[in-house]
């Protein structure tokens, strides 16, 4: 003989115990997600911002060494430097039409008038050329990975020891009256690479 099955029927409280546990749970869960959300978006936000101060402290350093800066520093590392720190909003930007349109007057200019084309503008020409040019291995792959990184982060041991050694020692790179800004442009290069490899570790 079967027995009868019976219908557990659902109380009120019961109701509410199980709709008050789901929305104890989706509090939960929209907390975690908040806090998941500004982490990374903090994460994401300090890498692009350190991205963008290190690119103009290499500007900068560009701006000096063609203005007060003469030493015997190999200031053209800073365009490499510049190619792979460069923000993407702006790469991007001097990849794309404009960075041809420059690129072509910076030809022509110097190929045909090269008595008017400044000294100044010979590296940031090149670095145009550089960034309209570089195959799609430079400009996608290696531009936003580790590589580019260390060859950032090496080019600015390098000019850190250079300035070191053509100031007369560590601490005339510091006293010296445009030793202080120049170091301090140097020391900002280190942000972003430092700061990339990081967060690639951690």
């Amino acid at each position: 003989m079967v027995k009868p099955s019976y219908l557990k029927m659902l109380t009120d409280s019961d109701v509410s115990d199980l709709i008050s546990s789901d929305l104890r749970e989706l509090r939960n869960a929209g907390k975690k997600l908040a806090t998941h959300v500004v982490k990374l978006s903090a994460v994401g936000f300090g890498a692009t911002f350190l991205q963008w101060i290190a690119s103009f402290a290499a500007i900068y350093l560009l701006i000096l060494d063609r203005t007060n800066w003469k030493t015997n520093i190999l200031t053209s590392l800073l365009i490499p430097y510049i190619f792979f720190s460069l923000p993407g909003l702006i790469f991007g930007f001097l990849r794309g039409e404009v960075g041809k349109w420059i690129a072509a007057i910076a030809v022509v200019l110097r190929l045909f008038f090269p008595r008017r084309f400044p000294d100044w503008l010979e590296l940031p020409g090149a670095l145009i050329l550089l960034i309209v040019v570089a195959p799609g291995l430079f400009a996608s792959t290696i531009r936003g990975d580790a590589i580019g990184e260390v060859i950032c982060l090496i080019i600015s041991c390098y000019l850190l020891q250079e300035h070191i050694r053509a100031s007369g020692g560590f601490r005339n790179s510091f006293t010296k009256a445009n030793g202080i800004s120049n170091t301090i442009g140097i020391v900002l290069l280190f942000v972003f690479p430092v700061w990339a490899l990081l967060l690639r570790v951690l």
